[in-house]
């Protein structure tokens, strides 16, 4: 079993690149390009609707990516990544990062569709970064929990015909 040292510079520039990837293939509709930023044994879960949903293995991520690819109100979505904070070594790190997603249709103003976070567990297997585990969540609930009247987690109710339905084991 190879030894974890710190992470380096080109850790943490090929872990950026994973999340841009991630991004980019779900908003062109590649499913295979989505599919290949996760481990075999990867776990995606939605902590946005009253009950979370939750896709373990590729081949439910590939069911999720193509749910998306398929909605007929996805298109033109752009996920937008920032304040990546990284830790952990060189084999396994723990990555917390900004989204939000804007809906770029029609006009401009685009509205901003979604804000939140994603909250990443990666790993590195043949020299390849890769999602283990990845939580998206809505900006609210525990991470402003130092503010008052703040930290419970209030999730959207489910649309009667939401974007993603669940896939997979539950």
């Amino acid at each position: 079993m190879p030894h974890a040292g710190p992470l380096t510079m080109e850790d943490r520039i090929t872990i950026n690149d994973l999340l841009a990837k991630f991004a980019w293939a779900l908003d062109t509709g590649n499913v295979e390009a989505l599919v290949a930023c996760f481990t075999p044994t990867a776990v995606v879960v939605e902590e946005i609707f009253e009950e979370p949903d939750r896709w373990e293995g590729q081949e439910n991520i590939r069911r999720f990516a193509e749910d998306y690819r398929r909605a007929p109100d996805f298109p033109g979505c752009q996920h937008h990544t920032s304040q990546v904070l990284i830790e952990g070594n060189s084999l396994r790190s723990a990555v917390r990062s900004f989204v939000f997603v804007t809906e770029c249709r029609g006009e401009p103003p685009y509205p901003i569709r979604f804000t939140g976070y994603y909250d990443d567990q990666l790993v590195k297997l043949e020299g390849r970064w890769l999602f283990q585990w990845r939580t998206i969540r809505l900006w609210d609930g525990e991470i402003l929990a130092r503010f008052p009247g703040r930290g419970k987690r209030t999730p959207r109710k489910r649309p009667p015909e939401p974007i993603v339905k669940k896939s997979g084991p539950h």
